[in-house]
């Protein structure tokens, strides 16, 4: 009898460690099942980063260009003020001496009819 107990002992704990065993493939199996998908991810996530770094790249390219042209725009913008100016400033000038020739004109004209009186 104690045979048979011992027996059936021994093979219960035989059957625990094939259990064991099983369960200890069945984890590896997981384990390299998780660390593939893993590896997986982190190659998406990379190339994702790439693309995004690409087009940020790309926005600042676009957004040095587009700054570039408004500080051209403005710098033409400037020349044509300066030009207005000084034809307003020539304009203004030669005005001015009309009125003063007008004027000189005009006490030239009011002196002789005052002398001729």
């Amino acid at each position: 009898m104690r045979k048979i107990v011992l027996a059936a002992a021994v093979a219960t704990s035989a059957l625990g460690l094939a259990a064991c065993g099983e369960t200890a493939d069945a984890v590896a199996d997981t384990g390299e099942a998780m660390a593939a998908d893993a590896e997986s991810i982190a190659e998406d996530a990379t190339a994702a980063a790439g693309d995004a770094a690409d087009a940020a790249g790309d926005a600042v390219d676009a957004t040095g260009e587009a700054a570039g042209d408004a500080v051209d725009a403005a710098g033409d913008a400037v020349d044509a003020a300066g030009d207005a100016v000084d034809a307003t400033a020539d304009a203004a000038g030669d005005a001015a001496q009309s009125v003063a020739d007008t004027a000189e004109a005009a006490a030239a004209q009011a002196e002789s009819l005052v002398d001729g009186e």
